[in-house]
């Protein structure tokens, strides 16, 4: 049987599924990589990036977008490694190289090695690209996953060396590249020496010819997506739990494949097929899934821990947004929106109304604990701290 899926890339024989590719706007994409562009997608975490970009891979082999090669990798590994060049880019190198080995092929795996011992890591990204290209039959288009995860020196260097070899293409360099992460390359800031100002990522990756934004299901994929439960289960939805995935979550496709797991999977009734999925059910298992402080809910909360978010959210939930607004407070609200904090269209607003329970919650904790923290002289909260930390 499948089922709601709430962790990883989507798998049409597991997961109840939008087709990836229909959110894309493909009369756009693959003429952007048919002419050769160098553009970024983002979109926030668990919306979809990884299953889109690998349903391009795909499509894009297939013959789609002319006689190319795609590749695609995901970088998240080099993290760890930060500020380590060699080791970021010996590792950035062998992870590309082999999911070139899961499509067939390996070329790469020959030539990396001899181009990082050759140039240095400095240059080995590049340098191993330009090989890889003059002895690959076709043009060569690479989707790299996760771009902004990398840290510092790392991120930097990638960036350069894609826009040093940039005029090469296609014969010594890929064709085309697509960058994808949660932030758009403009927030990319690394930081590249401790306690200097931190570079732009839009500096050293002025190539850029487009910023696509993944968005969210709309009304018609939620309904259909919740759909494809009914026709393999028989399992109903009522109209008016149908209206209310929708309402609660604005489309957002974790909350919205989070919610109905835990309702037709997880809650014992929910797992009864002869009964219809009610709003009743939905309400429980909203309320199981901020009570668990599931990963993708704990880690929007964090978020308020960052100025940027945080000099949004304040006053959006005080009512003071509007006032003394400026350049500053417009690049805050893009960043924001970038990772889904607020909705992107219409009214300022939180991107959906678990979102902003949850953002409630945490900011009330944050604030709590500063009080408790921080308590007034002389106030009865403080002379219970007083007390408690005596005892």
């Amino acid at each position: 049987m499948r089922h709601f899926n709430t962790e990883g890339p989507v798998r049409a024989d597991e997961h109840y599924a939008v087709p990836p590719l229909d959110r894309l706007d493909l009369e756009e994409v693959l003429p952007l990589i048919g002419r050769g562009k160098y553009f970024v997608l983002h979109a926030p975490r668990q919306t979809g990036k990884t299953s889109t970009l690998l349903a391009l891979r795909d499509l894009v082999n297939s013959g789609a977008a002319g006689d190319l090669r795609a590749v695609y990798a995901n970088l998240e590994d080099a993290q760890a490694l930060r500020d380590d060049l060699e080791p970021a880019m010996r590792t950035i190198l062998a992870l590309i190289a082999r999911q070139e080995r899961l499509l067939g092929e390996n070329p790469l795996d020959g030539i990396w090695p001899d181009a990082l011992a050759a140039v240095g890591a400095g240059a080995a990204f590049g340098e191993a690209l330009t090989r890889w290209c003059q002895a690959s039959p076709r043009p060569l288009v690479l989707l790299l996953d996760e771009v902004d995860a990398l840290v510092g020196d790392t991120l930097l260097s990638l960036l350069r060396q894609l826009r040093s070899g940039y005029p090469q293409r296609p014969v010594a360099f890929p064709l085309s590249v697509v960058l994808c992460g949660v932030r758009d390359v403009r927030d990319y800031r690394i930081a590249w020496a401790p306690g200097k100002e931190t570079i732009e990522g839009g500096s050293p990756f002025n190539i850029r010819a487009e910023s696509l934004r993944l968005g969210d299901f709309d009304e018609v994929e939620t309904r259909a997506l919740l759909g494809q439960h009914t026709e393999e289960t028989g399992q109903a939805f009522t109209t008016e739990a149908l209206a209310s995935v929708w309402e609660q979550t604005c489309g957002q496709p974790w909350l919205v494949n989070a919610l109905a797991y835990q309702a037709c999977f997880r809650d014992r009734a929910g797992r009864d097929r002869s009964r219809a999925i009610t709003d009743d059910h939905l309400l429980n298992a909203r309320e199981a899934l901020i009570r668990r402080r599931e990963t993708h809910l704990d880690q929007l909360g964090r978020r308020l821990s960052e100025d940027r978010v945080r000099r949004v959210i304040e006053p959006l939930l005080t009512g003071a947004w509007g006032t003394n607004r400026d350049e500053s407070t417009a690049a805050d609200l893009d960043y924001a929106r970038d990772l889904g904090v607020i909705a992107l269209d219409g009214p300022v607003r939180l991107a959906n109304p678990i979102y902003r329970e949850v953002i409630l919650h945490e900011a009330t904790r944050q604030s709590l604990l500063k009080s408790w923290n921080s308590p007034r002289p002389g106030s009865s909260r403080g002379m219970a701290v007083s007390m408690f930390r005596h005892s």
